[in-house]
């Protein structure tokens, strides 16, 4: 079931708003006069801020950099003299003025602006109440994840809930935001409908928004709180693909595995909005992309024998995949593995677009549902229920049932387990730094406990900000 959900994402009527510090236009020149005013308006602005879940600076070089090869289960891979920028994120050396720490930054304040339009402007549009309060619904959901990922990368920020007249503010604390974070999502959920038609394929769900809260629960460490949300979810009544081949390739998308999935296409008239490059970033050098972002050895080890997601997770030259093609890599210099999960097969590919811009790109699965239930259930004390969960996603790789069976064994199981399942979904890092063990895995890559923990505050936000901005600890 293939792409519906791609109405036009131009919101050119927002001024450009590149010059502020946290890249939200001040007051008096947001928006055209006439627009806001219709039905249609609303639609449009809305699909404007899904926009931004396909942008390079959420899903390409900035994203990847950030989130994938700071981790220890990415190398930079490609030729070793292409991109030479991305092993000073590989190594822990990135500063202040690094082009993925600004790219990022940037790139989830335009998204939280586009959806502070929304959820500002859309109440006051005469137009169908039911589709207006899922509209405001969907775009809270939105901006509820935008601030996750700035929380985590860059801890507290300033938070702006609407237009508002003075945008130069200082950070409110993580604790601050997370708190915001809930509500939002809380919200949201109150409202959302779990399933759409068609023709709506690919909006925000109820199960979406009470998904991410589930796993935003967990990084607050309320356990509790984590463990009856992640609930609430699996009561909804999603299940694992039992393909895990499947679950990647674009048949699988929005499956029954599915809870928040971008809807991504290909249409050279609608790009760079349409479709995004993370598979092509990531595919098979000079055959289908351009070759960053390969699995570490690391990661190889990982793997238990018998894992059938190793090789389903891991593409290799000379192997001739399910689906029929030959891997090559034309390229002596470069590596020899690739990231299977982004791999789409050239008879399904469309050539107008770059490569794998058909891929939709799945942010929350039912498989990290499980493991948020099971961690959450192991540190409230109910080793019985972890159990359950973690085996769940063990059988579909065809293991057997874990043999951990203190808090603690447990404790590394999932963990372990959240490693094998989610391997290069761009989970690893943050999965680190929120577990405590970024110094053991990530400390022979440069990493420096009390400091990379969080990434620097660009220094354009810094300046812009006029010195209201502060930096994080470590950094100058």
């Amino acid at each position: 079931m293939k792409k519906i959900f791609l109405t036009l994402s131009i919101f050119s009527l927002i001024a450009s708003c590149s010059d502020d510090f946290v890249d939200i236009k001040q007051e008096g020149v947001v928006v055209a006069d006439d627009f806001f005013k219709t039905a249609d308006d609303a639609n449009r602005a809305t699909n404007a801020v899904y926009a931004f879940l396909r942008s390079w600076n959420n899903t390409g070089f900035p994203a990847q950099n950030i989130l994938g090869v700071t981790g220890d289960d990415v190398d930079k891979g490609s030729n070793p003299t292409d991109a030479t920028f991305i092993n000073d994120m590989d190594q822990f050396k990135y500063n202040i003025s690094t082009d993925a720490v600004d790219g990022y930054w940037t790139g989830q304040w335009q998204a939280v602006q586009r959806a502070n339009q929304v959820i500002t402007n859309v109440p006051n549009i005469d137009m169908d109440a039911t589709l207006k309060n899922r509209l405001v619904a969907e775009t809270k959901m939105l901006r509820a994840y935008f601030y996750f990922n700035l929380v985590r990368v860059y801890g507290g920020v300033p938070i702006f809930d609407g237009l508002q007249s003075n945008y130069l503010q200082p950070r409110n604390t993580a604790a601050e935001v997370y708190a915001f974070i809930v509500k939002d999502l809380t919200e949201a959920a109150a409202v959302l409908p779990q399933t759409y038609p068609a023709a709506d394929l690919g909006r925000v769900t109820k199960g979406g928004a009470l998904g991410l809260l589930s796993k935003v629960y967990l990084y607050m460490k309320d356990y509790q709180k984590a463990y009856d949300t992640s609930n609430q979810v699996i009561a909804l009544g999603y299940s694992l693909d039992p393909d895990f081949n499947h679950l990647f390739r674009p048949a699988g998308e929005f499956g029954t595995e599915s809870v928040f999935e971008v809807n991504c296409g290909c249409d050279p008239l609608m790009n760079p909005d349409a479709g995004s490059q993370y598979a092509e970033v990531q595919g098979v050098r000079n055959q289908f992309g351009w070759g960053f972002f390969t699995p570490s050895q690391s990661l190889e080890d990982a793997f238990e024998p018998g894992d059938i997601r190793k090789e389903l997770s891991i593409l290799r030259e000379g192997e001739t995949t399910i689906e029929g093609d030959l891997i090559k890599k034309n390229d002596p210099q470069a590596g020899n593995t690739w990231n299977q999960k982004v791999y789409v097969p050239t008879s399904l590919n469309n050539n107008a677009c770059g490569y794998g811009s058909i891929q939709n790109l799945r942010i929350l699965r039912f498989a990290d549902i499980l493991l948020i239930n099971a961690e959450a259930a192991n540190e409230i004390g109910n080793s019985g229920a972890a159990i359950v969960g973690v085996n769940k996603v063990r059988h579909r790789a065809n293991l057997g049932d874990t043999p951990a069976t203190t808090q603690s064994a447990i404790r590394l199981a999932i963990w372990q387990e959240r490693r094998v399942e989610l391997a290069m979904e761009m989970d690893r890092f943050l999965d680190l730094v929120r577990t405590g063990q970024a110094e053991q895995f990530l400390g022979s890559k440069g990493f420096q406990k009390g400091k990379n923990e969080l990434f620097p505050i660009p220094l354009r936000a810094i300046t812009d900000s006029k010195g209201v901005l502060t930096q994080n600890p470590g950094y100058n």
